[in-house]
């Protein structure tokens, strides 16, 4: 198999390299897959190859092998994530000046690898006023009390609630660093609500994690008034997820030159892109030129992981074979700001990042007026006037509050919350029907949620996805559907207390914590 050498590199965990009593250490990370080390060939530095006798490797918590130990073994599993501690019965000063490291091994399903990186040597850390961890095993008992210890004496307060928890700590690896306890948020319920999606289809109820006084409450009221008018029609129009390096030349007609070949190569780039990768699939690349700068945002479909992670693991695999086969590239960045990650963007809103989700539903006003006490054609009009006030603000939204419970619902699910800064975006709009009712539809033109991966497996955050019949495979859509619906039952419920003028008596009555 493959890999760019760029990619490779990513394997040595830079600044590791250290100054022990019996020599030198350094980590490799997997940062690659899943995999087994069947074989450590040479290690060696500035050129001079290290005896295998003075080559020890801790391979996991309380497992320490020779070199000739694995070599015979072959067997050595090397998970995603996995770090692994090389020992060298070799001393080296500790200095700013760069060292050659060059390893070469063989491990499945890679076959044999070998790549050199450059380090200087660091003295060992001084544990006081350091953070304890263990990296080989860093969500153990022993070493999360001492955490706690450390943060009691560090601050003179004391860990009481935040150690309290039901999730097995050990459950947690790529999901927190430094771990230490839990926050807990308290959550309500709301609905049912009644959604005709393709793919979430019937009543649901729906768990809120908030500390907002009135939030469920005003969900709560607007579910109960789109049911009465047959419920939510909610569909995923589009799902794109994006990196997006910059290449670098030395004027504009290299960089353009380069998107053309680009666009000449796209069925090797996209194979490159999907080998790191069972479940992205690249399905277009965008390329805006600036200057001499090339800008490329790679597109995937990312199944029911929100995919960040993934798309810039393939991207980075991509980016590593055109750098080994163009020239001319004077400088190469992985990502450009370009793809917006974790912030609101006009780009976003044009051409979707994470779900695209239409929301809609007819009200009838006999409907309106007995639930809401307002009136159509007062909704319409405020939201006209409303319209006014979100092009003088230029904000990313025209709807009221849907980020509400958008971030009600990630927190309760285990979702990426700065997630939220993208999936603000909203584009409400209303309509009189013939009949005297009120149309109302939400765009959420990037809404980044997840039903599988990240932080949607833990203790509470699973549970609640399984409340929802969203947890696992196969489910993000159905997910997507239910967040778009749940944030137009917020629309609703709040464009009617605004136009009712109930908003503020509402806010007195419930959301108050005196």
């Amino acid at each position: 198999m493959f890999i760019p050498s760029i990619l490779l590199r990513q394997l040595y965990t830079h600044g590791s390299l250290t100054q022990t009593e019996d020599g030198l250490q350094f980590m490799l990370k997997n940062r690659l897959k899943d995999a087994v080390l069947k074989q450590v060939d040479s290690i060696s530095i500035n050129g001079e190859e290290i005896s295998p006798e003075a080559i020890t490797l801790q391979v996991g918590p309380e497992q320490i092998m020779s070199m000739a130990d694995i070599n015979e073994n072959g067997e050595v599993p090397f998970e995603l994530k996995q770090v692994i501690t090389v020992y060298l019965n070799k001393s080296l000063p500790v200095s700013p000046e760069k060292h050659t490291l060059e390893l070469v091994f063989r491990a499945s399903p890679f076959g044999k690898l070998k790549f050199s990186v450059e380090d200087n040597v660091s003295a060992p850390s001084l544990k006081q006023g350091h953070i304890p961890r263990d990296p080989h095993d860093d969500y153990s008992p022993e070493i999360i009390q001492k955490r706690q210890r450390f943060f009691e004496d560090f601050s003179g307060a004391n860990i009481h609630h935040v150690g309290q928890y039901s999730i097995d700590p050990k459950t947690l690896r790529g999901n927190i660093e430094h771990f230490i306890g839990v926050a807990q948020v308290p959550i309500g319920m709301a609905g049912p609500v009644t959604i005709d999606g393709e793919h979430a289809k019937g009543d649901f109820m729906i768990p809120m994690a908030t500390t907002e006084g009135t939030l469920v409450a005003s969900y709560n009221r607007g579910m109960k008034l789109l049911n009465m008018s047959g419920g939510i029609k909610s569909t995923v129009v589009d799902d794109a997820m994006q990196r997006a390096p910059v290449f670098v030349f030395s004027d504009a007609r290299g960089a353009r030159d380069f998107v053309a070949w680009v666009n000449a190569n796209i069925d090797k780039i996209r194979e490159e892109a999907e080998a790191t990768s069972s479940i992205a699939k690249l399905t277009y690349i965008d390329s805006f030129l600036s200057t001499k700068f090339a800008f490329l945002r790679f597109n995937y479909r990312t199944g029911d992981a929100a995919g960040q992670n993934m798309v810039g693991r393939a991207t980075f695999a991509a980016c590593g074979w055109i750098l080994d086969h163009y020239e001319g590239i004077e400088n190469f960045y992985l990502e450009s700001n370009f793809a917006t990650d974790k912030k609101a963007s006009q780009i976003n809103i044009m051409r979707t990042r994470g779900k695209r989700v239409i929301a809609e539903a007819t009200i009838k006003r006999e409907h309106l007026l007995s639930v809401m006490r307002v009136d159509p054609k007062q909704i319409d009009y405020h939201g006209r006037v409303a319209g006014v006030g979100s092009f003088l603000s230029g904000v990313n939204n025209t709807g009221l509050h849907s980020p509400n419970g958008i971030t009600a619902m990630f927190i309760a699910t285990g979702q990426d919350v700065a997630n939220v800064s993208e999936s603000s975006a909203g584009i409400m709009y209303s309509e009189l029907t013939d009949e005297g009712d009120l149309y109302i539809s939400l765009t959420i033109p990037s809404l980044i949620v997840a039903t599988y991966g990240g932080g949607t497996g833990i203790g509470t955050q699973r549970e609640c996805l399984e409340l929802l019949g969203c947890y696992g495979r196969d489910k993000v859509y159905k997910f997507a559907e239910i967040v778009g619906a749940v944030a137009l039952a917020g629309e609703i419920s709040l464009a009617s207390a605004i136009s009712s003028s109930d908003w503020v008596s509402s806010h007195e009555q419930y959301g108050r914590n005196r």
